[in-house]
């Protein structure tokens, strides 16, 4: 089916020759030193090793990398290619070792990989950094195979510049359906119950079950081959940043940390060397003027996946 027309309830936000061209004039592309403000919610246009050369020191709250996994892969124009794991791992430190300096002393981390990427992520963020935790989410979509197991996972790894920052825990407490409802004298223990059913608010882990990775239908959906759910960096950005810090991408994609970062008043830098995807995320920006909603986040609260849905249309049956 040609992409201009998609089916009814094809949701998937594509870009037109015309529109890229648009927003090609909002690109920045650095050439000398720049101070934050220069930058600041702000798309550069350029490969991140030579964009690193001029940013400022100190400015960045939160850093979010999803790299090139370690697999042989095209990106739209550009192409990134399996190697070694010793030489997947010297890139990596290269880049860790080009981007630390940005970075300010109570600055958070975040590196996204696989499975065979992980082994790499790990050992550099633990010469530089103090390495903290690994997340590890599920993707409930994905091919399977015959001769091993299905990969379904991918780790999210968490650091700090220093033992000084910032989390917030309540943020990004997720709301479960209570399957086995405890009392103690007649009431309930750590849940409520409403018309709607049973809940309870529970401390997010570093097992994440509840995401959905963005398909046609959904209003987030890019073509952007490795996008990742907005509500997996809402996550991130709720628990460790402020409405008055930085959040900065260095391989930006379609945009989902800039877009997640303006939709909960966050500042954003991104850096993506492909035109069109660059583009894409000038795009998404401007929507988020008239839509700041993120699926499976609402009223300032992480839901289970499929309950939120739900408890609205127990509501709605009710009314």
């Amino acid at each position: 089916m040609n992409k201009n027309n998609k089916a009814t309830h094809n949701r998937t936000i594509t870009i037109s020759k015309n529109e890229i061209k648009k927003y090609s004039k909002e690109f920045i592309v650095l050439n000398r030193k720049v101070n934050p403000e220069k930058i600041t919610n702000k798309i550069i246009h350029q490969d991140i090793f030579e964009a690193i050369k001029y940013l400022p020191e100190n400015f960045v709250d939160l850093l979010f990398i999803d790299p090139p996994y370690n697999l042989t892969k095209t990106f739209n124009t550009n192409k990134f290619n399996k190697r070694s794991i010793k030489k997947y791992s010297e890139w990596l430190e290269n880049l860790i070792l080009n981007i630390k300096s940005i970075l300010k002393p109570e600055a958070s981390i975040y590196v996204c990989g696989d499975w065979l990427t992980s082994t790499s992520i790990h050992l550099v963020l633990n010469k530089y950094f103090t390495v903290r935790n690994r997340i590890t989410w599920e993707r409930e979509k994905g091919r399977g195979a015959k001769k091993n197991w299905k990969n379904s996972s991918e780790d999210i790894w968490f650091a700090t510049n220093s033992k000084d920052y910032y989390f917030d825990v309540d943020s990004v407490k997720l709301k479960r359906k209570v399957l086995a409802p405890y009392k103690v004298n007649g009431k309930p223990k750590d849940w409520h119950e409403k018309e709607t059913g049973k809940f309870r608010l529970t401390y997010p882990s570093n097992i994440w079950t509840d995401l959905t990775v963005p398909f046609w239908s959904m209003q987030e959906n890019t073509e952007h081959p490795t996008q990742k759910p907005e509500k997996l960096l809402a996550k991130i950005i709720l628990a460790s940043s402020t409405q008055s810090n930085t959040v900065f991408d260095p391989f930006l994609g379609s945009g989902t940390s800039a877009v997640v970062a303006k939709k909960l008043n966050r500042k954003f830098v991104g850096v993506e060397l492909d035109e069109k995807f660059a583009a894409i995320s000038l795009k998404r920006l401007e929507a988020v003027n008239d839509n700041k909603n993120i699926q499976g986040y609402s009223e300032g609260i992480f839901w289970e996946r499929n309950s939120y849905n739900y408890q609205k249309k127990k509501t709605n049956k009710n009314d």
